[in-house]
């Protein structure tokens, strides 16, 4: 293995107020849903919104990574092919 001298990395004004606005805008994200969480269950929908939530963020995963779940079929020649005796 080469070995190297340290990099120097220097923090700008730049990046500092970017990281600052991200982190704001995080909190403000954060806040926003713990509002919904409180409304949705003071409204009685426990349960029922968790389940859409899984199956939205499920969804939402799937969309991102570009994956496309295909059902399986159930029948034998699906599954050995076309063989004959």
């Amino acid at each position: 293995m080469l070995r190297r001298k340290p990099t120097r990395l220097e923090l700008k004004l730049d990046d500092i107020e970017e990281f600052e606005g991200a982190r704001k805008e995080l909190e403000s994200r954060k806040k926003q849903r713990e509002e919904v969480d409180v409304v949705g269950a003071s409204d009685g929908e426990g349960a029922l919104g968790l389940s859409n939530d899984h199956k939205s963020r499920e969804q939402m995963i799937h969309d991102r990574i570009g994956y496309k779940p295909q059902p399986k079929p159930n029948n034998r020649s699906s599954q050995f092919g076309n063989l004959e005796f």
